[in-house]
Formats: C-alpha cells, sequence, structure tokens
C-alpha cells in the first residue's frame, strides 16, 4: 500500500556531532524511538559524525531523524529560528508522563531547557489539555514534545 502524506525523515545539521549525539540521544530515547544502527563508518565507532533515530508509523512506514555534521565553516553558527527556515520542532507524545520523561532526560543531561513542561490549555492557539516541554539542542535548535489529547483520540 503506498504511503503518501507523513514525514518520512528530517536530516538536522549540527555543529559539533560529539556534543548533538549525546542530547538527541538521550531526547529520542526519552521518547521511544529508536537508534538505528547503519553499517556506515559515520555511524560506527566510540565517536559516530552521525546518528539516526526512528520510530515507525502505525501502517508500517518509519519517520526517522538524522543528525549529521555542518559544514566546517558552519560549525559554530547559533541557530537563529527566527530566520527563514523551521522555527522549531514539535514531537507529538502519547502522555503527560511522556513529556514529564524527556524534560527529566533533558534536565540530567544538562540540556537547555526553554519553558518546562506546561499546561497551555489558556494560552489562545493552544487546545484544551495542551501539555509540552521546550528544550534547546547544542545548536540552538528549539524543540517541542507535546501531549495534545484531541490529537491522541
Amino acid at each position: 500500500m503506498p504511503v503518501t502524506g507523513p514525514l518520512a525523515h528530517i536530516d538536522i545539521s549540527v555543529g559539533h556531532p560529539e556534543k548533538s549525539i549525546p542530547f538527541y540521544a538521550a531526547f529520542f530515547e526519552a521518547l521511544g524511538y529508536r537508534r538505528w544502527d547503519l553499517e556506515m563508518p559515520e555511524w560506527q565507532g566510540p565517536n559516530p559524525t552521525r546518528a539516526t533515530w526512528g520510530m515507525k508509523y502505525g501502517n508500517g512506514a518509519r519517520f526517522d531523524v538524522e543528525v549529521r555534521p555542518a559544514r566546517p565553516e558552519s560549525r559554530d553558527r547559533k541557530y537563529d529560528r527566527y530566520e527563514p527556515g523551521p522555527h522549531h520542532l514539535a514531537f507529538h507524545a502519547e502522555s503527560r508522563e511522556v513529556v514529564e520523561a524527556v524534560h527529566r532526560a533533558m534536565v540530567a543531561i544538562g540540556a537547555e531547557v526553554l519553558d518546562v513542561p506546561t499546561d497551555y490549555s489558556d494560552v489562545p492557539g493552544y487546545d484544551a489539555g495542551y501539555f509540552a516541554l521546550f528544550v534547546a539542542d547544542p545548536d540552538g535548535v528549539k524543540l517541542e514534545v507535546a501531549y495534545i489529547p484531541r490529537a491522541n483520540r
């Protein structure tokens, strides 16, 4: 059966893989993503320069996120979410507890927490029960983990 519509993958260029891969490992593992073991040199060894995590959709298709090194001349530039391009990436959580688990994982590795888990029900533009956490990766990319009851039905 053909799959059309859901995201297949996102690649994120990172300035320093040695900082970003442990960050994303904690983030995605707390969300329940699996790290793929790819048989290519960049993904192998004690200091890989690339890493990929994924999750399967109910229809069997996969969604993956890969981190890869940025160009050497750009590696120290912080991400500016107010420039053209994505402002932030939001990931669904199946419960408030998952949002809290990701928060604990981020605190444990010393990640920059932009907004602690908060119920946004009373904030204009958010659904009832919208519960989210916002963090920044080592390059300043803003990530959200959100439990949205209506979306989980």
